[in-house]
């Protein structure tokens, strides 16, 4: 895992309907060996990181797995948007 993973997995989190916050990362050895996946699922991170650099739409990677929430992707894809623009600043 990389040190970007790592400090995404422990700080991306979704307001959740009962007011609480979900993380939408999760990293546990027991889950493929603690490789960075969407929280609730079996499906790594860099699994959608390499649909995105194909050229596949979020669209695509929901129908290929349907365990992730579209909600999971576009947190993921906003805190790296903004995680990306303060390294610029």
């Amino acid at each position: 895992m990389t040190a970007v993973t790592a400090c995404l997995a422990s700080s991306i989190i979704l307001p959740h309907n009962d007011g609480m916050k979900k993380r939408i990362i999760s990293v546990s050895h027991d889950v493929l060996g603690g490789t960075p996946v969407f929280a609730g699922t079996r499906v790594p991170v860099q699994t959608f990181i390499e649909y995105l650099e194909c050229g596949q739409s979020i669209d695509v990677f929901l129908d290929g797995f349907p365990t992730v929430k579209r909600a999971q992707l576009v947190a993921f894809l906003e805190e790296v948007t903004k995680r990306m623009t303060l390294k610029a600043a």
